[in-house]
């Protein structure tokens, strides 16, 4: 597309197909080595462990629909911990029982990924789209000092890419890695591509539980129960953190060359809003999009850059209004920010965010 320029993208296609989301999640995994799968029923979720159930046995890999998601998620734990590349889907009430084993694994240091298909809450909520997740998803969730990378894709194509990848940075930061989707993307049917299958494979692993006939025997914990010890623990993560930080922001940018008004969305809420924007610059209104994918690390340097010629802010969420919040803290407040939001689970059509662009641009009618 003109005027679109996307931040670390790895690129691979082979034959398109059509595919609902939350297939192409399952079979994203499959293609990135997935070795074992975890899981719970949950809408909108359940077909990623229908597909599983189907798939994985039949190529000979481990699956398990766990009792809970407090199962699923200490499963995922105990398989990770000998090597394997492991895996479990759920939606938000689910990923909120998961909190403890994903605190976990994070100080244990035990890579693994995690895909949350957002539904409307709090509570039991609903199963219609959302995105009241975000604290949780990015602020740590759990107790303790920690952050997990979360990769916040908007079609199907991008979350098969980012399915794929989150497999290679759990590897490569020995962290469990979040991809965080809504009801929407996960229900949706669009063309999407896979690279080649393959046997699964993995970079070594000194560290994995798997006999130690020959070699002093790996511990893997998080319990640590000398204060100056976990500090250390705790030292350790932080620095992972920071490489983190470091190198994987990512983020998509659309009109932004003399933007006046940059609306900021991510997800699917980026999606709609990317509808809006284009047909607001078609009505000669200057005006951008701004679309974070990794929503930790969040782009705070470049967001910071962008505000310093933009005149507004807009900043569309399916929330209340929780990114809003890391949009603050990365322009601090020197350019005006307006919010729009729903929640429950309904979803902004492309012309309330484009009323709203226009009342910015003092073209309302």
């Amino acid at each position: 597309m003109v005027g679109t320029r996307l931040s670390g993208w790895k690129g691979y296609r082979t034959m398109k197909i059509l595919m609902k989301g939350n297939e192409a999640i399952a079979e994203a995994a499959i293609r990135a080595g997935c070795e074992a799968y975890f899981g719970y029923p949950i809408t909108p979720q359940t077909e990623v462990l229908e597909y599983m159930a189907r798939r994985m046995t039949e190529l000979g890999r481990a699956f398990v629909q766990a009792e809970s998601e407090v199962g699923a998620i200490n499963m995922v734990y105990g398989a990770a911990c000998t090597g394997a590349r492991a895996m479990t889907t759920t939606s938000s009430p689910g990923y909120s029982l998961m909190q403890e084993g994903i605190s976990y694994m994070a100080m244990s240091f035990v890579p693994c990924v995690i895909v949350n298909i957002m539904r409307g809450g709090p509570g039991l909520g609903n199963i219609q789209p959302s995105q009241g997740d975000y604290f949780q998803m990015t602020k740590g969730g759990g107790h303790g000092d920690y952050h997990l990378l979360s990769l916040a894709p908007s079609t199907v194509q991008e979350t098969v890419d980012l399915i794929i990848e989150a497999f290679d940075l759990a590897d490569k930061y020995r962290q469990p890695v979040t991809v965080i989707a809504d009801g929407l993307i996960g229900q949706i049917m669009e063309p999407v591509e896979f690279p080649d299958l393959k046997e699964p494979q993995r970079p070594e692993r000194p560290w994995a539980l798997t006999g130690a006939k020959g070699r002093k025997k790996n511990v893997i914990t998080s319990l640590f129960l000398d204060a100056h010890e976990l500090e250390r623990e705790n030292l350790k993560l932080q620095a992972i953190i920071a490489q983190i930080k470091a190198n994987e922001v990512r983020y998509a940018e659309y009109w932004l060359d003399g933007a006046e008004i940059v609306v900021i969305a991510y997800g699917t809420a980026g999606r709609i809003a990317q509808t809006a924007v284009k047909r607001a610059r078609e009505q000669g209104i200057a005006v951008g999009l701004f679309r974070p994918i990794s929503v930790f690390p969040f782009p705070y340097d470049r967001l910071r850059e962008i505000a310093e010629t933009a005149q507004q802010l807009l900043v569309v969420e399916m929330s209340a209004g929780q990114m809003l919040e890391d949009v603050r803290l990365a322009t601090c407040n020197r350019v005006p920010i307006s919010f729009y939001g729903r929640m429950g689970g309904v979803v902004p059509l492309p012309e309330e965010i484009l009323d709203k662009i226009k009342g910015l641009a003092g073209t309302g009618s």
